[in-house]
């Protein structure tokens, strides 16, 4: 329905799964050689240069402070005078007292661990107590206290931060520093004039989270890393340093062209030379290129151009996402005097108007999936780990591509769809052309623009203003944005995510044109503009609760096979659309994992939305599969619903079946049901009366059987079983591991009716860091070790300490009245690892 979007409809209206491991996946051998590639260069970077990066996430303390009452945030705002004089800030000096303030580490997202809330205000953003109405729990305060040596006494100090939600204000040592308010961007502060050198410090933080820059769940505090850098007064310019890699598919070569900026931030002129070393993806150095020298002026900067050519370029793509880097170093009188590394890709990534997307020559439908930044137990949060287990689910259902819904990424999501393999579509937050929102767009494409896996970058989404009341300002807006992201990034195509047709605004700047929803749109808008490449920026929007094969308002349940919002489209209506025309790039599906706030179609008690093809916790729903037969490379089979249907003898029910086999035939208790052939894109289907026992599907191909899968009706649970992803992790205080537990009668196989409590006990060398199960209705804290099953599924979330040893985690029934469970243990073990630079 063109008239009526998800958002609208959200602001307007209340309305048994694949073990998923993330150490199982194809492309960890591509993740290894990243690996290796990284930390050879790593050391080769520390050799040369005297830039120093340190993770800053380590040792902070945390408070709430008060929105409207100065006597409850440290005072601050009591008076009209307190940026009055510089270093008058008590509160942020060495010697306050912070003795009973929160100990925590950092990514912090305190949203997550707030109540929820019956307000229909905060529906959107998950029920969560956060605003101007709540001003007890949208502000907190940030302390940590670090020295900084006597060596540093030359040295440019800067605090860089990957983003906090939303307005932050930084002091050091009594002093203002500086503020951002934007919840996505980074940004950085120049410590240097303020620091005790051969002494400690300090640095306090007061974050504001009443205002919001999406209408769904964005977290609150410091969400992301933060860093330390420490440079020479000459230095690289930061996100100036740029590969851009020419390939043109079949060529036995590639042209790089290398540029970056370099400061200056000392009192006399300096005479500063820019080198570059290009390594393979195993560390092998294969092309050096050189700038000449420049003077560079006092508090000024200068450009450095050059080129490299490479023979034979192991070249990134879906399958092998090949990294190359570049180590940038600035010299100057025969002296090392700052230095980076740049990874990037060698590739080609073409949008064509009549047969749609090529990457390195190669036709590909670009199948992908918008998604949000939380995921379960976490909240906005993800530890880095928890990035690359992400695309893991995704690629194994098929994916090769995501969407940033809807702004600009943490750096390590970017990260792990680079060394994985899988495209991104790069999204910023504001479609404006104020200076806001091209500074925040910039800022964007400079961070990211080495990177191999974004082919588009999208200047913004549903901007109905743009396109319709306020279409001749639009078109202006998006002429502006696009011409940025040329001057910035000439190698990439701009587009945005448009829910309408296209045919004014904003969309007359873009280089290829999104759809969102609307089919009826595509195939007219191709043939007015038979030259514009066409794919659809958002699509689908199906919804389900995994395991529940009923919609039931009462329960806030949608059924798995056919759920599906009034503006969108099944799976199989939206692919059979974009999967059968050549001239379609593919798109992008609403969304890959379900995500806190906008719970469509239900309010509360519903706290995440039901759009996800797997659930919070990345629980496949049965939707998964759908996706895995069409889009996976492998025979697939995939029967349901479950077999355990107590009271309904007799009744009919329904069973499918997704299967890119030729045919498939269903037995119940051993007769059989009949035999389908599979159509294209589709599925089959049956009705049959229940009766205990088994359902098995027999997939064949080529008139032989080669899949099979059955549903059993199965017992009450009696045990649990915990299982890992991995069983191994780094003792770094930063690596995870995602402890998948199931429910399971006598038998051993999975109750999908199980809905038992649990207590989980975390001991050893690790902690627990959240818990989830996937069900869009339950209010159970994330933080707390206890949390129900959901048809059967939890998860649990543990990092280690910075010691090597043993995690022990147990489970055990609480507050059950049911048949006793079998406690089970789970032991990980976590190895000495190089940590990061910490400060």
């Amino acid at each position: 329905m063109s008239s009526i979007s998800r958002r609208e409809l959200i602001r307007n209206t209340m309305v048994s799964g694949l073990a998923i491991s993330a150490g199982t996946l194809l492309s960890r051998s591509a993740w290894a050689r990243a690996e290796a590639a990284a930390d050879i260069s790593d050391r080769a970077l520390a050799a040369i240069a005297p830039r120093e990066r340190y993770l800053f996430d380590f040792g902070w303390k945390f408070q709430f402070g008060n929105g409207v009452d100065p006597a409850k945030d440290l005072g601050f705002g009591v008076g009209q005078g307190d940026f009055a004089k510089t270093g008058e800030f008590e509160f942020a000096k060495v010697k306050y007292d912070d003795s009973k303030w929160r100990e925590l580490n950092l990514p912090h997202d305190w949203a997550v661990e707030l109540p929820f809330v019956h307000d229909d205000v905060q529906m959107s953003h998950g029920y969560k107590p956060l605003g101007r109405r709540y001003p007890e729990s949208s502000v907190g305060w940030y302390r940590k206290n670090f020295n900084v040596p006597a060596s540093d006494a030359d040295k440019r100090i800067y605090l860089d931060f990957d983003g906090v939600f939303r307005d932050v204000f930084v002091w050091v040592n009594g002093c203002f520093i500086g503020r951002n308010d934007n919840g996505y961007v980074p940004f950085r502060f120049d410590l240097t004039d303020f620091l005790a050198i051969g002494a400690e410090n300090c640095v306090t933080a007061r974050v504001d989270a009443s205002f919001g820059d999406g209408w769904f769940y964005e977290g609150a505090g410091i969400y992301r890393h933060v860093w330390i850098t420490k440079t020479a007064p000459v230095h690289l310019g930061r996100y100036e340093s740029y590969v851009r890699a020419a390939y043109q598919p079949g060529a036995n070569s590639s042209s790089l062209e290398l540029a970056t900026v370099v400061e200056n931030h000392s009192a006399n002129a300096v005479s500063g030379r820019v080198t570059w070393k290009v390594l393979d993806p195993s560390g092998k150095t294969v092309a050096t290129a050189e700038a000449a020298s420049q003077s560079i002026a006092p508090d000024g900067s200068a450009s450095y151009t050059t080129t490299a050519t490479l023979s034979d370029p192991m070249l990134w793509s879906t399958d092998t996402p090949n990294l190359y880097s570049a180590i940038v170093i600035v010299e100057s009188d025969g002296k090392s005097l700052d230095a980076e590394k740049l990874n990037f890709g060698i590739r080609s990534a073409v949008f064509d108007a009549d047969k749609g997307f090529f990457l390195n020559g190669k036709s590909i439908k670009i199948q992908g999936t918008c998604n949000h930044q939380d995921h379960a137990g976490v909240g906005a949060a993800l530890p880095d780990r928890l990035q690359y287990f992400r695309v893991a689910v995704l690629q194994q259902m098929g994916g090769n591509a995501v969407r940033t819904s809807h702004n600009m990424p943490t750096p390590e999501w970017v990260e792990a769809c680079e060394r994985m393999g899988m495209l991104m579509m790069c999204e910023t937050r504001q479609m404006s052309s104020n200076p806001e929102g091209m500074a925040q767009l910039g800022t964007m494409i400079k961070r990211f623009r080495n990177s191999p896996s974004i082919i588009i970058w999208s200047v913004g989404n549903e901007e109905w203003e743009m396109q319709s009341e306020m279409a001749e300002q639009g078109a202006k807006v998006g002429e502006s944005m696009v011409r940025l992201c040329h001057e910035l990034d000439p190698t990439r195509v701009v587009s945005a995510a448009v829910n309408g047709n296209n045919e004014k605004g904003v969309s007359t700047a873009f280089d290829i044109i999104g759809f969102n929803y609307n089919l009826a749109f595509p195939d007219d808008y191709h043939k007015k503009n038979p030259k514009k490449a066409v794919y659809g920026s958002e699509t689908s929007s199906a919804i389900g609760t995994r395991g529940e094969y009923s919609s039931d308002p009462l329960r806030n349940t949608v059924n798995a096979y056919d759920g599906v919002v009034p503006w969108g489209e099944t799976a199989e209506e939206w692919w059979k659309f974009y999967g059968t025309r050549d001239w379609l790039a593919g798109g992008f599906a609403w969304t890959g994992f379900d995500y806190r706030g906008e719970p469509t179609p239900y309010g509360w008690p519903s706290i995440n939305s039901q759009f996800g093809i797997v659930d919070m916790c990345g629980f496949p729903k049965d939707i998964f599969y759908y996706y895995k037969a069409w889009w996976g490379k492998e025979p697939s089979l995939h029967l349901f619903p479950h077999w355990n249907w107590t009271g309904r003898e007799g009744d009919q029910i329904k069973v499918w079946v997704y299967s890119n086999l030729d045919e498939v035939e269903l037995f119940v208790n051993g007769a059989s049901a009949g035999s389908q052939k599979v159509p294209h894109l589709g599925h089959v289907e049956w009705s049959v009366k229940y009766e205990p026992g088994m359902i098995e599907a027999r997939g064949s191909k080529g008139g032989q059987v080669v899949l099979t899968e059955k549903r059993e009706t199965t017992g009450p649970a009696a045990a649990i079983k915990l299982s890992a992803d991995r069983m191994e992790i780094d003792a770094d205080g930063e690596d995870v591991a995602v402890i998948r537990v199931e429910g399971l009668d006598k038998e051993g196989r999975i109750d999908p009716l199980a809905h038992n409590l649990l207590r989980f006990k975390v001991s050893g060398q690790g902690t627990l860091m959240g818990v989830g199960n996937g069900d869009p209705n339950c209010q159970e804290s994330d933080k707390e070790p206890v949390r129900s099953l959901f048809n059967g599924l939890a998860q649990v979330i543990v990092q280690s300490t910075k010691e090597p040893g043993e995690i022990r985690i147990e489970a055990v029934k609480e507050g059950w009245d049911g048949p006793e469970l079998t406690p089970f243990k789970l032991a990980i073990q976590t190895k000495r690892v190089a940590l990061r630079r910490q400060i």
